[in-house]
């Protein structure tokens, strides 16, 4: 029996939520809205925040769910988790926002957004200009760019419009050689390699591994799940990445703070 694509199934339902988006408030509003927050925010918060030399940077994640996992805490709020993840160490707070499979929303970015000065990704399945402006006007400093849903035309696009018009950091996602390519040439410099397959859900540190092998010169590059100890993070930093996208294992944690500052520190050596 052939295994679900979840990747098709979540852009699917995801279509048909920005639709309806669109039909309550127009592109020119959003965009317009989104403006006048971005003319009062740092930019390209999440890029500098990468860029400590020295630092392990990891970006802790608040996801209440996955397709793969089901439902993984429905115990803290966005805002609670963000605050443990501050006096935690991390370098920022990845949201998941999408709703359906995830179980996620905008309100939980606006909420995290409140709590803490930390950069905030919007990980998300974007594929339309007007998740962009949504995005800015909830108070991401960055959004996810999911290569494998993307053709190139978009792709250059919804990353030009991201770090060019609205001074926001674009985290162009991998899961192969080829997509690296892809991100590449679209002028992604700040590229996550996912270690999780998006079509079966698997995953694999060995992703991360072959990917940077062949990463150009330049890049920031982030690993993305299935990271479990400071050891996966020693391994992945000595081949050149400079951030560590962790969310299951905080999630889960019984006291996420203390979970995160045992591995900054033992990353440190």
């Amino acid at each position: 029996m052939r295994p679900p694509d979840f990747l098709a199934a979540i852009l699917s339902r995801k279509s048909e939520r920005v639709e309806a988006a669109k039909q309550e408030r127009s592109i020119e509003d959003v965009a317009a809205q989104a403006a006048r927050v971005r003319a009062v925010s740092s930019p390209h918060a999440l890029r500098r925040a990468l860029s400590r030399e020295g630092e392990i940077n990891v970006i802790a994640e608040f996801k209440r769910a996955s397709p793969s996992k089901g439902l993984i805490s429905d115990r803290a709020s966005p805002g609670e988790a963000a605050r443990s993840y501050y006096e935690g160490g991390a370098a920022a707070v990845s949201v998941l926002t999408e709703e359906d499979s995830f179980l996620g929303s905008l309100d939980d970015l606006r909420a995290i957004r409140a709590a803490v000065s930390l950069p905030v990704l919007r990980k998300d399945f974007i594929f339309d200009e007007y998740q962009l402006y949504e995005s800015a006007l909830a108070g991401a400093d960055a959004l996810l760019l999911i290569v494998a849903a993307l053709d190139d035309d978009r792709l250059h696009r919804l990353r030009a419009v991201t770090e060019e018009e609205l001074g926001m950091d674009a985290l162009v996602e991998v899961h192969t050689e080829e997509e690296l390519q892809r991100a590449h040439q679209s002028g992604a410099t700040l590229v996550g390699v996912n270690n999780r397959n998006l079509h079966t859900f698997e995953v694999s540190l060995e992703v991360s591994v072959s990917v940077a092998a062949k990463a150009p010169p330049g890049l920031l590059l982030v690993s993305e799940s299935g990271l479990r100890s400071a050891d996966d993070i020693e391994r992945l930093r000595a081949l050149g990445y400079c951030g560590f996208l962790i969310g299951e294992q905080l999630m889960r944690a019984n006291e996420p703070a203390e979970e995160l500052r045992m591995l900054v520190r033992s990353g440190k050596g």
